[in-house]
């Protein structure tokens, strides 16, 4: 008589919508390690789920709403976070968490991501950097190593790549912080204390794309999982100045920033309360 056999549940399907599994990511990609360390982190937050959405941009990590079993929100390019500035002033009890990439955050969505930093809007952004454009084609991005290959700098890109710590630290985030997929639980951790901090939260987040970024720079995904290891050093309440990203003189994880100022929404019911 056949046995039957049983088939354990994964311990975030109560957070997964299933029935759009498999997803879209290409092997040995890192966004699904970061969106996992996201997902685990709002359960050990203890955040109250009918009151908590994710939103998401256009690219490869902005497919993570889609796969959420919360109120989730799939935008247009680079709109992730005036969509989630929107929905926390609208309603100022939900947790709003935007999760997306590089390109959609911080170059059509730089704009954004400075103004809602200075204002110190109460979101959680978590980044997804994996130095390219790679649902697009692997174009060189903002965040695109010097002279590192890609489909629109073949011969190696000639400009410096944004500091996304010191980026968010001088517009204003309250809480900064950059691991790669390797360091899981720091990872995870750090996303949790981003979720439960008041104002602007940002957490860079280091993904291989051996797909569009790894093949054209001849870095596997093991490769990358290698850098990760023995180019990174960790130095919480490092100067965001200092963390420039160099893959060659290494790179410094940790939690940069964490700091209290008043948020956009204390700042306006002040002006509120005195033209009352």
């Amino acid at each position: 008589m056949e046995k039957t056999r049983t088939r354990s549940e994964h311990p975030l399907n109560d957070l997964l919508r299933t029935d759009r599994i498999p997803h879209i990511w290409c092997p040995g990609c890192g966004i699904g390690t970061a969106f996992s360390s996201c997902l685990v982190a709002v359960k050990a937050a203890g955040l109250d789920l009918r009151k908590t959405v994710m939103v998401s941009g256009i690219g490869c990590s902005g497919r993570g709403a889609g796969y959420t079993k919360l109120d989730s929100y799939h935008t247009t390019h680079g709109r992730a976070i005036p969509f989630a500035t929107g929905m926390k002033l609208a309603n100022p009890e939900l947790n709003v968490v935007v999760f997306s990439g590089d390109g959609d955050l911080f170059a059509i969505g730089g704009n954004h991501f400075i103004h809602a930093a200075r204002r110190n809007v109460d979101l959680t952004v978590v980044c997804v950097n994996n130095l390219n454009y790679g649902m697009t084609g692997g174009q060189a991005a903002a965040t695109t190593p010097s002279m590192a290959k890609t489909t629109t700098t073949p011969l190696g890109n000639p400009e410096p790549p944004f500091n996304l710590p010191l980026l968010a630290f001088a517009a204003g985030a309250t809480y900064v912080a950059r691991w790669t997929i390797l360091h899981t639980r720091d990872l995870t951790k750090s996303i949790e204390e981003a979720l439960t901090r008041r104002g602007f939260s940002f957490v860079e987040v280091l993904a291989p794309c051996p797909t569009g970024y790894g093949r054209r720079n001849r870095e596997k995904p093991l490769d990358s999982l290698k850098i990760y290891q023995e180019r990174t050093i960790t130095r919480n309440g490092a100067n965001p100045a200092e963390v420039t990203l160099d893959f060659h003189r290494g790179i410094t994880l940790g939690k940069f920033v964490d700091l209290e100022r008043p948020t956009f929404l204390d700042a306006y019911e002040k002006v509120c309360s005195l033209t009352q």
